[in-house]
């Protein structure tokens, strides 16, 4: 994705931001940074025609419009793609539900066919997955696979605690990551090159951990499980919260075949910092193979390992989220001598602090 314009949602009043390969929202709480996140997956909602049920179950329309409907009646947006397609909409606040109003397909390289492509009907969900023009499969392609990952709960009744079947679960990691188990099993059976990879990179942060033990039962099913270089065989719940979070980051970001996006929150949550450098460097690594990632941080140390073009900083003035990305050369001669989270530490970095708002 190139370029997002957002009006009217949550605490985004008009925002136009463009997009790059790596993209770290960094921000005071309450900034906005989350409220971005979230608008993937209300729209990922959106093409899987749960619009309504989605707002429904967060809080109802005022949640979702800025300052609510007394102040907002709209929310209208458009995503704008390296290959010149693109899809918009806008939903009007109805008496007890969103409706679709405008729903538009973007071409801009056909002189021949009409540009934008209106596909609304006023109904309260998409048209997007029914259409058939070459257009309108790009961008379901790119919606189908749209995920916001988060691997916080590392609770002893977690996700990651779960069993998941060994073929079912093989094929895309989920967003909690509760399928763990049986992707990794995936890995290991047809890319071994991959798995090993992997392996090597959770023991350079935990020495003590040698393989995973993943072992399919009578009724194909498997639970995430570890044993250390003694061959002791543990359950994924004898693992730090910080380690098994890296486990999945690990899986996430060198898993052999990426999506097209990775969105994410605060993924360096209790990590060490030579994890969230190994963290920077998959990151890094995700991008050079053709993955778009978007991810919202707390971390001066995760920005550190990153160029100034990377990030984004997040501010809330009178009420409304604010987005600007940096640049080396307003930057200028600091970068010299500072990193760039020295920079953000010392306040040289304009943009993202509580003072700001």
């Amino acid at each position: 994705m190139k370029k997002i314009e957002i009006a009217g949602y949550k605490s985004i009043k008009n925002q136009t931001i463009t997009l790059q390969p790596i993209n770290l929202l960094i921000g005071a709480n309450g900034s906005g940074k989350s409220n971005l996140l979230s608008f993937f997956t209300f729209l990922r909602a959106m093409y899987a025609r749960n619009l309504q049920e989605h707002v429904s179950l967060n809080g109802g329309m005022d949640s979702f419009l800025f300052q609510g409907r007394k102040i907002t009646e709209k929310i209208s947006v458009k995503l704008t793609f390296e290959n010149s397609n693109a899809y918009s909409f806008v939903l009007t606040s109805g008496q007890d539900k969103f409706i679709i109003t405008e729903e538009n397909l973007w071409y801009d390289k056909n002189p021949y066919a009409p540009n934008a492509y209106d596909i609304s009907s006023f109904s309260s969900e998409s048209k997007l997955q029914y259409n058939t023009i070459p257009r309108a499969e790009y961008i379901r392609k790119y919606l189908e696979e749209l995920k916001k990952y988060h691997f916080h709960d590392t609770s002893k009744n977690s996700p990651f605690t779960k069993v998941s079947n060994a073929e079912t679960g093989r094929h895309v990691l989920y967003h909690d990551g509760e399928n763990l188990a049986a992707f990794l099993y995936g890995i290991q059976q047809s890319n071994l090159i991959v798995y090993n990879r992997i392996v090597r990179t959770i023991q350079s942060v935990a020495p003590y951990f040698h393989n995973f033990k993943l072992v399919p039962d009578t009724e194909n099913n498997i639970r995430l499980q570890w044993e250390d270089k003694y061959g002791v065989v543990y359950r994924v719940n004898d693992l730090s919260d910080g380690t098994i979070r890296f486990i999945a980051l690990t899986t996430l970001f060198l898993q052999p075949s990426l999506p097209q996006t990775i969105i994410i929150d605060e993924p360096e949550l209790g990590l060490h910092p030579f994890a969230i450098a190994k963290l920077a460097g998959m990151i890094k690594s995700a991008a050079q193979r053709g993955c778009q990632v978007i991810a919202a941080t707390q971390s001066t140390d995760l920005i550190g390992h990153f160029q100034p073009e990377d990030v984004l900083t997040v501010d809330q003035k009178q009420g409304e989220s604010v987005y600007n990305r940096l640049s080396a050369d307003q930057l200028g001669e600091w970068l010299e001598d500072y990193t760039l989270d020295d920079l953000w530490k010392r306040n040289i970095i304009s943009g993202g602090h509580p003072n700001n708002n």
